[in-house]
C-alpha cells in the first residue's frame, strides 16, 4: 500500500472504500475497495476531501483491513448466526433465529487486549431475535501485521478452549407446570393474580401450560404436585408465593424434598431476593433429561422486571445457570424502577 496524490490517482486501484457523507441524505461507499480510478472519479474524490490516496501495493507479513477483519468474524462467529460482507474492513454477526446469546469474555478481552483491532458485542445472556444484530468486527488501521493477527487468533483459542467467542442456544420448546400456593387463594380469600404474570411470560418463549394447580401452605402437597407434574411431562415447574422465611412459607422445603439439587435459594438480585432454582434429574424408559424447578416470591407478581426475567430465557434455552451464575449478577442486579421500563435496554441484569 503506498500514498499517492489524488490528481495522480488514475489507473490506481483503491485499497479501502471510500465514504461520503451527505447530512440526511447519504453515508455509505461512493467508491469500494478494488475500484479502478478513472479520471472522471478524481473530482467525486476531491469533493469528499480526498487529496490524497492509500492505493493497492501488496506488501510481504500485512493484511488488508478486509483481511484481517475476516479473522475475526472466524473467531466470533458460532451457531444460528449471520454474517454481513465485508465493508470499510468491518463485519456484522446477526442473529438466524431466536435464542440465547452468549458471549465468552475470556475470549473477547483475550482479543480486544491486544489494540488496532476490535470485537464488540450485544450483552449475553440476553434473549435475541432472528434478524438481530449480534456484533461487529473491525480492524482500526488500513492494514495490519499479519503475525500479530495470528498472535490474537491463538490468544482467543486458548482462552476459550477453541470454541467460538459467540453462540445463540435456539429456544426449545418447553411444557410448564404452574403450582400457586398460599391459604388467602386456595380459601377464596383473594383473587389469583400471580398466575396470569407467569403464563404472560411463559407466552414469549415456545411453552405450553400442561398444569396448573392452587394449594394451601402444606409442603407435602407441593411435593407431590412437583412430582405429579414432572411424571405428567413437564419440563419446568414454577412455584408462587410461599418464599420467604415465615413459618407458614414452605414452598423451598416443597422444592428441597422433591430431591431437586437446589442451586440456590437466594439470589443478588431486587426485585428478586428470596429467588430459588433447582433441577430435578429424571430417569424416563432409559432415557434422563432434566427439569427446571423455580420458586418465585411475591415480587414477580407486581413488580415490572425481577430475577424471573433474567433466568428465565437461559432455562428456555437449556443452558444451566449455575451458583456462580446468579452470584455475578449483583453488580447490575438493581432494578431501578424506571417510571418507563426499558428492558432489556437497560443495565439491569448485566453485570461483570
Amino acid at each position: 500500500m503506498k500514498l499517492i496524490k489524488t490528481v495522480d490517482a488514475e489507473g490506481a486501484v483503491l485499497c479501502h472504500d471510500i465514504t461520503q457523507i451527505i447530512k440526511g441524505v447519504t453515508k455509505d461507499a461512493v467508491f469500494r475497495k478494488g475500484h479502478i480510478v478513472a479520471k472522471e472519479d478524481i473530482p467525486v474524490l476531491l469533493s469528499v476531501g480526498k487529496d490524497q490516496l492509500y492505493v493497492w501495493e501488496k506488501e510481504e507479513g500485512m493484511l488488508h483491513e478486509n483481511e484481517a477483519a475476516e479473522i475475526l468474524c472466524s473467531l466470533c462467529k458460532g451457531n444460528h448466526m449471520e454474517r454481513s460482507e465485508v465493508k470499510e474492513g468491518k463485519i456484522e454477526l446477526t442473529a438466524d433465529c431466536d435464542g440465547l446469546l452468549k458471549v465468552d469474555n475470556r475470549g473477547l478481552k483475550a482479543v480486544n487486549g491486544f489494540g488496532q483491532m476490535m470485537i464488540a458485542t450485544r450483552h449475553g445472556n440476553f434473549a435475541v431475535k432472528k434478524g438481530d444484530k449480534l456484533a461487529g468486527t473491525r480492524i482500526i488501521p488500513l492494514v495490519i501485521e499479519e503475525e500479530k493477527m495470528e498472535r490474537a487468533k491463538e490468544s482467543a483459542l486458548a482462552a476459550t478452549g477453541g470454541r467460538p467467542i459467540l453462540d445463540v442456544m435456539p429456544f426449545v420448546h418447553k411444557k410448564v407446570g404452574i403450582i400457586t400456593t398460599g391459604n388467602e387463594v386456595f380459601y377464596g380469600r383473594i383473587k389469583d393474580t400471580f398466575t396470569p404474570v407467569i403464563e404472560k411470560k411463559m407466552a414469549q418463549f415456545d411453552t405450553e401450560i400442561i398444569d396448573h394447580v392452587t394449594w394451601n401452605d402444606d409442603d407435602k402437597k407441593v411435593t407431590a404436585s412437583i412430582l405429579d407434574m414432572v411424571k405428567k411431562g413437564a419440563d419446568v415447574v414454577v412455584c408462587t408465593g410461599g418464599m420467604s422465611v415465615d413459618p407458614d412459607d414452605k414452598t423451598p422445603l416443597a422444592i428441597k424434598n422433591t430431591g431437586a439439587r437446589v442451586v440456590s435459594y437466594g439470589a443478588p438480585v431486587l426485585p428478586g431476593a428470596m429467588f430459588l432454582l433447582a433441577y430435578l434429574e429424571v430417569e424416563e424408559e432409559g432415557k434422563s433429561r432434566t427439569v427446571a424447578v423455580m420458586g418465585l416470591s411475591g415480587c414477580v407478581m407486581y413488580a415490572k422486571r425481577t430475577i424471573f426475567d433474567l433466568v428465565l430465557p437461559r432455562v428456555m434455552a437449556d443452558d444451566e445457570v449455575t451458583e456462580e451464575n446468579l452470584a455475578s449478577l449483583g453488580q447490575g442486579g438493581l432494578c431501578l424502577n424506571c417510571p418507563v421500563c426499558t428492558f432489556p435496554n437497560c443495565g439491569f441484569g448485566k453485570g461483570v
